[in-house]
């Protein structure tokens, strides 16, 4: 922990939480399946819905999340997927948690692999 505070570690993420989240919301902040993007720092999670207007969920059966996660894997990226978030069944969320450590250049591949995941992942 010490080394967090020392090397300035923990100080750095909210600066590049918001660089982040400004490049996601650069690429997925007008996607018509993309609900919202929130989180804190370099936690940052995005919606998944059928429908960005009304953000109605996705069927679960068609696995949206998972199927995200799947695609980053293939393109070299690791998301978390998560389901279920609205009522334990309906409602899709991938999350991204990139180290304190990640550069500019580096937010730049994960959100063009993350972009090319939710792209083979869902047909608009």
């Amino acid at each position: 922990l010490q080394r967090l505070v020392d090397d300035g570690l923990a100080a750095a993420v909210s600066a590049k939480g918001t660089m982040l989240r400004a490049k996601l919301e650069a690429v997925f902040g007008q996607h018509p399946n993309i609900g919202d993007i929130r989180g804190r720092g370099l936690f940052l999670g995005l919606e998944l819905v059928e429908d960005r207007q009304s953000k109605k969920p996705f069927d679960p059966a068609l696995n949206i999340a998972g199927n995200i996660k799947k695609q980053a894997m293939l393109a070299g990226l690791m998301v978390y997927p998560a389901q279920g978030t609205i009522d334990g069944r309906h409602g899709d969320h991938v999350l991204i948690a990139p180290p304190f450590i990640i550069a500019e250049n580096e937010m730049d591949v994960l959100v063009e692999r993350l972009n090319t995941a939710v792209s083979a992942a869902i047909v608009c």
